[in-house]
């Protein structure tokens, strides 16, 4: 761009519409919230982030403020045009300034981009983004003369001749400062809504003499505002399909996009299966040739080459290459599975690192521990870290075996190569190549180590 490009994001609506205490900008969408998407857009077109400012409510500006961005408190709200009036108060110097509505979270970049570089081309005085849309729709209408946009009409304001235009105003625009400064002077609340309208602008620019462009948008719903919950549901929807095609394009096996859920921010390797109701959280990242699915959850996972995740939820944690997780376990709280360890059915495993090739293959609980190489864990052995005030830790060392209904109660360490007999109670600590068993657990006698080899 060769003009200094400021930006408005006006994000003052209450949402009403919503039916929630929620502000609507706040609610997400495959990771982020609406705000956050048209932010990203607004920078990723060209805009600095010290160059844009935030027109919002009095329960938004907190929330607001921990994105790095100037903002402007509208109250009361008086429509966009009384809006885009208190962020000219907090602009300065001229150039150009591009306005866009924060509840337009499927906005790309490259369409905002285009409506300023026309502006700059043309040297138009304004530009704005239009798309066109079934007559049923509630967004306003373009009236054109000459080919040119000469006004815009809500449509709470149109005549029943205007309601059947299909061009529609999409809510984007980019003025010259010294020109916007000019057209705001001359808004009037005259319409249904006693509003000042900012698409009055348009019209004030045409009766000036200025020149007007429109950049149309092929693809309508890239233009769509979010005002209800099933607006919302719609846009996720045209969203997740975004993404889920990216990934299908770079090579990641997609069994059926309709029941794959996958968030920005999500690194998927070639070759990476995805099988239904799939959930790929932001954060998560899966190397090559992995299988991932059904019933699965991954947030924030880390999941190596190979990996094998079924029916089970990982939060936090890191499944290294060629380990096996499920079905219906639970890896969280920053818990490390090495290579070609093996998780099963019912385990849950929190704060843990599993060595290679351990194996908890069956109903147990083990946190706050660190499993050996090579070491078993049966069924029902549960590490008991929590005494009522403190989480302990508990050791567990590499080939030891660990019998089921075993209970650990930690502080505790088992050495390399120990065993625990079916049913222990361990409170004390094992030395390498013991063997113990009982409640509370002791050394079994040469007599009852040779009955169990």
């Amino acid at each position: 761009m060769s003009e200094r490009t400021s930006a408005f994001i006006l994000a003052a609506g209450k949402g009403t519409r919503m039916k929630s205490r929620r502000p609507k900008v706040l609610y997400e969408l495959c990771g982020r919230t609406m705000f956050e998407h048209v932010l990203l857009a607004v920078t990723k077109a060209g805009v600095e982030s010290e160059n844009i400012i935030v027109v919002t409510n009095p329960d938004l500006e907190e929330p607001l403020e921990q994105f790095d961005v100037r903002v402007a408190v509208q109250e009361p709200q008086n429509g966009t045009g009384h809006a885009a009036q208190i962020a000219m108060k907090e602009l300065t110097g001229d150039g150009q300034v591009l306005i866009v509505n924060a509840d337009m979270p499927l906005l790309p970049s490259e369409l905002l981009r285009a409506v300023i570089e026309l502006r700059e081309r043309t040297k138009a005085s304004l530009s704005m983004l239009t798309t066109n849309m079934p007559a049923s729709t509630t967004f306003g209408r373009i009236v054109r003369k000459g080919g040119r946009p000469v006004r815009i009409v809500e449509h709470s304001d149109a005549t029943p001749r205007e309601l059947l235009i299909t061009e529609v105003n999409a809510g984007v625009y980019c003025f010259a400062v010294p020109a916007l400064r000019g057209y705001l002077k001359q808004l009037h609340a005259g319409n249904a809504q006693k509003e000042l309208y900012l698409t009055d602008c348009v019209e004030a620019a045409v009766e000036s003499g200025d020149l007007v462009e429109a950049a149309v948008s092929k693809d309508a719903r890239s233009v769509l505002g979010v005002n209800t919950q099933a607006e919302l549901a719609a846009a996720r929807r045209v969203m997740r399909a975004r993404i889920l095609r990216a990934h299908m394009s770079a090579g990641v096996n997609i069994v059926d996009p309709n029941s794959t859920y996958v968030d920005v921010d999500v690194d998927l390797a070639p070759d990476v299966l995805l099988l239904p109701q799939t959930h790929v959280l932001k954060g998560s990242a899966v190397g090559q040739g992995s299988r991932i699915g059904p019933n699965t959850i991954l947030d924030k996972a880390t999941v190596g080459e190979g990996a094998t995740i079924s029916c089970s939820v990982v939060r936090d944690s890191t499944i290294a290459a060629g380990a096996i997780v499920g079905p219906f376990a639970h890896i969280r709280g920053g818990s490390q599975i090495e290579s070609d360890a093996r998780i099963g059915n019912f385990v849950e495993v929190k704060n843990t690192k599993i060595g290679r090739k351990a194996k908890a293959s069956h109903l147990a609980y083990v946190g706050d521990a660190e499993v050996g190489d090579d070491a078993n864990i049966g069924a029902g052995t549960i590490t008991c870290n929590f005494d009522g005030t403190r989480k302990h830790k508990t050791k567990i060392g590499a080939h030891a075996l660990i019998g089921s209904n075993t209970s650990l109660v930690a502080p505790v360490e088992i050495g390399e190569g120990a065993l625990t007999g079916a049913g222990s109670v361990v409170t004390h600590d094992v030395p390498a190549g013991q063997r113990v068993a009982g409640n509370p657990a002791r050394p079994m006698q040469k007599k009852e180590q040779a009955k169990r080899p």
